[in-house]
């Protein structure tokens, strides 16, 4: 739930710092934004309703044995989350669509003439949100 940037030239050179850390979700794809923010894709790693998986060996058990269980009772695909990050670590916008309405599992991120271009594993598209009217 964090990034990490690493200095590849200047005085700190090799050295490795936080980015940005609590993150609502795990990042997948970083991409440069024109203006030279960030656009993060966020993968919902875990669900809510999974959380009493984690207390139970006879729970693990069965989701092991039949994965399939698994993609029923898990809804953290299902949801998108994209935020937009400052250089200096600071989310400044958000996008998401917690319920996969229209686009769910969004791995990557792209702006481009004021648009921001979504690609999803779970989707046959790619999803395409005007900037301008999002904000």
């Amino acid at each position: 739930f964090r990034c990490v940037k690493h200095w590849l030239k200047g005085i700190n050179k090799g050295k490795t710092d936080i980015f940005i850390e609590n993150l609502p979700g795990g990042p997948d794809n970083v991409n440069l934004a024109p203006d030279g923010s960030f656009w993060i894709a966020l993968v919902q790693i875990a669900s809510e309703r999974l959380g009493f998986v984690h207390t139970s060996k006879v729970c693990k058990h069965l989701l092991a044995s039949f994965p399939r269980l698994f993609n029923l009772i898990n809804s953290a695909t299902k949801s998108a989350l994209v935020v937009n990050v400052g250089t200096d670590g600071k989310i400044i916008r958000k996008f998401d669509d917690n319920e996969g309405k229209v686009i769910s599992f969004v791995t990557s991120a792209v702006e481009f003439e004021d648009h921001l271009y979504l690609g999803s594993l779970h989707s046959d598209f790619v999803g395409k949100l005007p900037l301008q009217s999002a904000n």
